[in-house]
């Protein structure tokens, strides 16, 4: 006689994390999201007794307020030149560090650290380093290669070169784990039937490493440009968004709207505008990417 088996039921216990995590999600995320989207559409103010609608009237303040317009265009030219410098030099440090031995393992440790570190922590340091009589000045007095201090934080155009580079700095980490990662994932076949064609390290990375890298690069180039679409804590620390607001990012216009000039209403729209140009440019660039993949 055959015993029929009973179809397997699902662990009771996913279950439970899946509808505690999907809570949380709909808490921590949906919930804030649909309390914004609402205040967008009022006059809000905490120095005011009570709140009035104003419909779509915040949403027209934005198309002539140019401060915002600055801040945009200070964060989306941010967010494409660090993506660009942290995943290339990703990449290379990943096909640097792409090795098995103890001091590789090490120095792979070494790269991702910027990423662990609290982004408050960074600028300071890095606003010591950049300071007029900070170290870097000093290195460079002494080496001869500037004959006076250079205000690195102190004049627009080099203010926002500072901010780059140290957010740059910051976003190498992730981008060379991801990539090194990728890499890992290559099979080492390819290499070895590449060298017997004679197939020199140049074109081994043309031809095999960098498509490859495809997928890698996918998830570092998205995750790298929301990243720096909402970077704030680096700004507000290292130039609070001077001098004259030349660095001023659109997350930290936000906070100022809503803390210092208290218009929790306004605030909320421009935070909505942020989430609807970071989330097409994310979905944008990531079906760009993934339809290289494909053509590789």
């Amino acid at each position: 006689m055959t015993t029929r088996a009973r179809p397997r039921r699902g662990d009771p216990a996913l279950g439970t994390i899946a509808v505690v995590a999907l809570g949380l999600y709909v808490l921590f995320i949906l919930v804030p999201v649909i309390m914004s989207a609402w205040k967008s559409l009022t006059d809000e103010n905490p120095l005011l007794a009570q709140s009035r609608f104003v419909g779509i009237a915040n949403y027209t303040e934005m198309t002539h307020d140019s401060a915002l317009a600055a801040s945009l265009t200070f964060t989306l030219i941010l967010a494409a030149a660090v993506t660009l410098v942290a995943n290339a030099a990703g990449i290379g440090f990943a096909t640097l560090l792409n090795k098995t031995s103890l001091s590789f393992r090490v120095m792979r440790t070494v790269a991702f650290l910027p990423q662990v570190l609290s982004g408050v922590i960074v600028a300071f340091v890095w606003r010591y380093l950049l300071a007029q009589d900070g170290i870097l000045n000093h290195v460079l007095l002494s080496l001869g290669i500037i004959g006076q201090p250079v205000t690195w934080l102190g004049t627009p155009h080099l203010a926002m070169f500072s901010v780059g580079l140290v957010a740059a700095w910051v976003l190498t980490g992730f981008t060379t784990v991801v990539h090194l990662a990728a890499l890992q994932s290559i099979p080492v076949e390819l290499y070895q039937a590449a060298m017997v064609d004679g197939a020199g390290r140049w074109k081994r990375f043309r031809h095999i490493t960098f498509p490859m890298l495809a997928p890698g690069t996918t998830i570092s180039v998205t995750i790298s440009l929301i990243t720096m679409l909402k970077l704030y804590d680096i700004i507000a620390v290292l130039t609070s968004g001077g001098p004259a607001d030349s660095t001023q990012s659109t997350a930290l216009y936000i906070i100022q709207l809503a803390f210092t000039d208290d218009r929790y209403g306004y605030a909320s729209a421009v935070a909505m505008l942020l989430l609807v140009v970071s989330a097409g440019i994310a979905l944008t660039v990531t079906s760009l990417l993934r339809r290289r993949e494909v053509e590789l």
